[in-house]
């Protein structure tokens, strides 16, 4: 995921939570999303590695 899509979600998901009241949602969910995107990039790394090799 690029940072403009990731700056996106997040302030599609703050908007929201702007006007439903959950602030904690928005903690939340931006916790969940640095996560993946970590994930995300330690899996392209390891793949990017193994196709190196092979």
């Amino acid at each position: 995921m690029n940072k403009f899509m990731f700056y996106f979600w997040i302030f599609g998901i703050a908007f929201i939570a702007f006007f439903t009241g959950e602030i904690a949602t928005v903690m939340m969910l931006y916790l969940i999303l640095i996560t993946l995107n970590a994930i995300h990039t330690t899996i392209k790394d390891f793949y990017n590695d193994w196709k190196s090799r092979y």
